[in-house]
């Protein structure tokens, strides 16, 4: 939760006398903190640990994204439209807020304008960042620790490190840059980069360093900050660099702190909601309902979580490419809204967020003063972080395109490390033709991840592109070592065997890949061939059946079937497939010579006689046409003799 305004400048808080007892340094008790909100991590990677041994890390990425990204915006929409003391406080900003954001991101993705993706990254991780910030100061008012250096200090710990860590994972910076190249941005040089890294590593051991100096500055002199709030800081930036540095798989490594973030906030806004309930009794209708205290109502909580995060889900699943798109941008405005309504609807300063959280202190005027009035000064502040950089990405995007191959030479260039960019830069050189230039890269990725099955099946197309076939045949042969059940892979594999005259050992390859993609007509009907050529005509015709039942307009398929169905006699059954065949494709002179044998096996032979001649009509060298029409014609004459007169 974001309890510290995006769009405001930081605060001294005032403290207020405090007499009796030390206050408690927990905001519920120990055990339930840790688990909650500091040792959460500690907690999250064996259960990730045990869903990836079922789960992809794509299924567990979606699930979380869904369910938990889009899930957890619910209880601040419900604050922000239940509570009508704060809405008719902000109402123009609950009002136009989610109509403009919506009409920006419809918009953006209806004409696939890459641009908001960039904001909704760098606003989701100012995001995050103030979350953690957000539950410092709480800690810290636990132990009445106001002063401004503190605050400073934890504010600049939560932006550095946060920060560093996506400057210097492989995978965010490049994803990060790879968007910025697709929306046309002028080219960042390596040594920019490079510096920059560095520049701000230096920066981040910098704060850490005062940031210690000043904690024990502070316990030495007696106004000790808490220390949960220290551990808090520990575990929360550990987290994000693991998440986004070590975890082998990065959609694993979002799924978990997205986990982590969200675990923070549901259990925070149910009891600051639950107590703002019990203590004002203005608060009415559904959200008096939902946050009263009972067991029950908490389930129905999680369940309306999970209900409106079903929305995501569901557009992740949809097929219908329009109705996705917007469905996305309601999706995404979501998540923006989500972000800037915790901008200032849980102000840790102001006294009566205070009061929810039981915290002294606080303050009553939200004012920004300055010269300009406060909502001029929150529009210029829109302007600045929101409309100027994204109108800028939407003019890349749409006056300066960038070839793909340009802008994948130039994302390996500012991030050599990694595979993911190398990959796509070689996948991009491929589908130019270089096959030279695409075989390094995909080298150079395998270098850096050896156990990439893509890489090698990818490095071996390349190789048959370069009539390089033993060479392509070894890596097919790792890549179904690393993905044995890969159907696609064991397809490709079988084609490049039977290539190599190698025909003996297709027959296990074609078998799996029609097992494996059950769905695949061209899988079925390539181990429909091979039964045919083993002499295996039972097990063919299967095949081919079903290559007709997933593609009703395969007429290769009809037209063989068809024969083997003739060949065993079946010919009702022949009958049906070379109807079917000349419906689809009615010049196809076989399909006419297959039906005029038809008719001829079951003595229509003025029918077949038909048949046979319109496929000579369509392809008057046609042999077997020739001579089944011939024969055809004598039999005719032999049983029923015209009348001379």
């Amino acid at each position: 939760m974001q309890q510290v305004p995006a769009f405001s400048r930081l605060q001294t808080v005032p403290p207020s006398p405090v007499s009796g007892p030390r206050p408690k340094l927990w905001i519920l008790d120990s055990w339930r903190d840790l688990i909650l909100y500091v040792g959460t991590p500690l907690l999250l990677v064996p259960v990730f640990a045990l869903a990836q041994a079922r789960w992809s890390p794509q299924d567990i990425y979606l699930f979380v994204a869904a369910f938990g990204a889009m899930g957890h915006h619910l209880p601040g929409m419900i604050r922000a439209y239940g509570d009508r003391a704060l809405f008719d406080r902000f109402k123009w900003r609950f009002i136009l807020a989610p109509l403009f954001l919506l009409a920006v991101c419809m918009a953006f993705f209806w004409w696939d304008l890459k641009g908001i993706l960039l904001v909704v990254f760098f606003w989701g991780v100012w995001h995050g960042l103030m979350q953690t910030y957000g539950f410092c100061r709480i800690y810290d008012a636990k132990t009445g620790t106001f002063d401004a250096l503190t605050r400073r200090l934890d504010f600049a710990t939560c932006v550095i490190w946060f920060a560093t860590a996506v400057a210097l994972s492989p995978y965010r910076l490049s994803d990060t840059l790879d968007i910025y190249y697709m929306c046309g941005g002028p080219f960042i040089s390596p040594s920019l980069v490079h510096h920059g890294q560095q520049l701000i590593l230096f920066a981040a051991i910098a704060v850490s360093v005062l940031f210690v100096l000043h904690f024990g500055r502070m316990w030495i002199i007696g106004k000790r900050p808490n220390p949960v709030k220290a551990a808090l800081l520990i575990t929360s930036i550990a987290f994000w660099w693991y998440c986004n540095n070590l975890v082998a798989n990065i959609l694993v490594g979002i799924a978990l702190f997205e986990v982590f973030h969200d675990v923070q906030y549901l259990s925070l806004v149910w009891i600051y909601n639950r107590n703002r309930v019990e203590k004002d009794s203005n608060i009415g209708g559904f959200m008096r309902f939902v946050f009263r205290r009972s067991g029950s109502l908490l389930g129905l909580y999680v369940g309306l979580v999970f209900a409106y995060g079903s929305l995501s889900y569901f557009n992740a699943h949809l097929g219908i490419d329009t109705v996705k798109r917007v469905l996305t941008g309601v999706v995404t405005a979501s998540t923006l809204l989500h972000f800037y309504y915790d901008g200032f609807i849980w102000k840790v300063r102001e006294r009566s967020t205070r009061q929810s959280l039981g915290l002294a202190g606080g303050t009553t005027d939200v004012s920004l003063g300055g010269i300009l009035p406060s909502w001029a000064w929150h529009g210029l502040k829109w302007a600045a972080v929101f409309v100027l950089p994204l109108s800028a990405l939407w003019f890349w995007q749409t006056h300066l395109i960038v070839p793909e191959v340009q802008r994948r030479a130039w994302l390996v260039a500012d991030v050599p490390v990694g595979a993911k960019q190398h990959f796509d830069y070689g996948l991009a050189l491929q589908k130019e033709g270089q096959w030279e230039q695409a075989e390094e890269q995909y080298k150079i990725a395998l270098g850096f991840k050896p156990a990439d099955a893509k890489s090698h099946m990818n490095l071996a197309a390349v190789f048959m592109a370069q009539a390089k076939f033993d060479a392509a045949a070894q890596q097919m042969e790792e890549a179904l070592r690393l993905q044995p059940n890969s159907g696609e892979f064991h397809f490709s594999y079988a084609s490049l065997l039977q290539r190599l005259g190698r025909g003996g050992e297709v027959g296990p390859h074609y078998k799996a890949a029609a097992r494996l993609k059950p769905d695949s007509p061209d899988a079925h009907y390539s181990y429909a061939d091979y039964l045919a050529s083993e002499g295996k005509n039972e097990g063919a015709i299967d095949e081919l059946r079903q290559v007709v039942r997933l593609k009703p307009d395969h007429v290769d398929a009809r037209i063989r079937l068809g024969d083997a169905l003739l060949a065993k006699s079946d010919l009702d059954a022949a009958k049906t497939q070379y109807i079917a065949a000349v419906r689809s494709n009615p010049k196809l002179a076989v399909g006419y010579n297959g039906l005029g044998n038809v008719y001829l096996r079951q003595g229509q032979i003025s029918q077949a006689i038909v048949q046979f001649s319109e496929a000579l009509r369509l392809d008057p060298d046609y042999k077997d046409a020739e001579e089944n029409l011939r024969f055809a014609k004598a039999s005719d004459a032999q049983f029923f003799p015209q009348t001379r007169k």
